[in-house]
């Protein structure tokens, strides 16, 4: 089974802020000797010609992915890094079958994945958060580039990058948004609805619209109140709608998590990262006297001057493995990279 993070940024000093496919597949070498095997790369709202130079490259890069011939795969992606020892129970059957050989094996079974020996994430294709979205829940975005949810800026961001655009987060209660959202709808994108301040009425009119999701539910948004619960409360309600969760410990309380996993449809929960260029990597298991031990990362949030938080702190399988450690059920929470978001997309 293969984890897909819908919700990526960046990591480890590199992000979608790039006309360079070569740093665009830095990302993706990178979350690939974390175990992440596939990615739909987010790009940030910019001035259209801006975010068009981004997807440029995450095109390049893809097209440079497609071209590397892999006789493992007939398709010519990468396979998939199986886990390690202990990690998800149902992964590990999966996780032997694919190793090579016996050095291959110590490696992967020592406890985390081996830089050199693992593969590159496939990437999927695209998520724009944005530029369809409400100044006054920004987040960390830049509000200065949110524009009008019209067919015609539409058509200006996407001309030419239909095929691998796959998600586009739209504020759901602005002028015209439901009007655009049925339109992306209609070309097969999925909407999913964030950075908002709609209310329950307005996130279920979005969801009416054609929108299918909602961007990492409880930030940037309007808050949940008791007489309006609004789009974090219509996302944890309807049984349909796919949410969003990043899972370090810094974007959600602990019994916020609770909340979500005791509430919410456990099919439609995905875990994402939303992990950003200031993110950092998991390091490598250093050596100290001939014994490999396990290394342990320090997480920190990453955060502006102003302690304002700019992305998410983990990995996927991070924040799941973490998950997993306070006592949520592991199938559910594996459902949450695997199945769930591969369903999302339809693959």
């Amino acid at each position: 089974m293969r984890s897909i993070d819908i919700h990526i940024h960046g990591i480890g000093g590199y992000d979608t802020r790039t006309d360079s496919k070569d740093v665009i597949l830095k990302i993706a070498e990178v979350l690939g000797s974390q175990g992440i095997s596939e990615i739909v790369l987010t790009i940030y709202p910019s001035s259209i010609d801006e975010m068009r130079e981004n997807m440029m490259a995450v095109r390049k890069a893809m097209d440079k992915q497609r071209g590397i011939s892999n006789p493992l795969l007939p398709s010519g992606n990468p396979p998939a890094p199986p886990f390690s020892k202990g990690w998800m129970g149902g992964f590990e059957k999966a996780g032997r079958r694919r190793i090579a050989n016996k050095k291959m094996g110590k490696n992967y079974l020592s406890g985390r994945l081996s830089t050199s020996d693992s593969q590159p994430s496939t990437i999927l294709g695209i998520h724009l958060e944005g530029p369809f979205l409400n100044r006054l829940k920004c987040g960390a975005l830049d509000a200065r580039t949110f524009i009008e949810p019209s067919e015609k800026n539409l058509q200006k961001l996407l001309e030419g990058f239909e095929d691998i655009v796959k998600i586009i987060t739209v504020a759901p209660e602005i002028k015209g948004a439901a009007k655009l959202i049925r339109k992306i709808s209609d070309m097969g994108i999925i909407v999913s609805m964030g950075h908002s301040e709609a209310t329950f009425s307005e996130a279920e009119a979005g969801f009416h619209a054609g929108a299918k999701g909602i961007t990492h539910i409880f930030n940037a948004m309007r808050s949940f109140h008791h007489r309006e619960p609004g789009i974090a409360g219509f996302g944890l309600i309807n049984k349909d709608i796919y949410i969003e969760v990043i899972a370090d410990p810094f974007h959600l309380h602990p019994k916020t998590l609770e909340l979500v996993f005791k509430t919410k449809n456990p099919k439609r929960i995905i875990i994402v990262s939303d992990s950003v260029k200031e993110t950092n990597s998991p390091p490598s298991p250093p050596y100290k006297g001939g014994v490999k031990k396990r290394a342990q990362k320090i997480v920190k949030a990453v955060t502006d001057a102003h302690g304002k938080l700019q992305g998410g702190s983990m990995t996927i399988v991070e924040s799941s493995k973490r998950l997993i450690k306070m006592g949520f059920d592991k199938r559910v929470v594996t459902d949450c990279i695997t199945k769930n978001p591969k369903r999302y997309l339809q693959r």
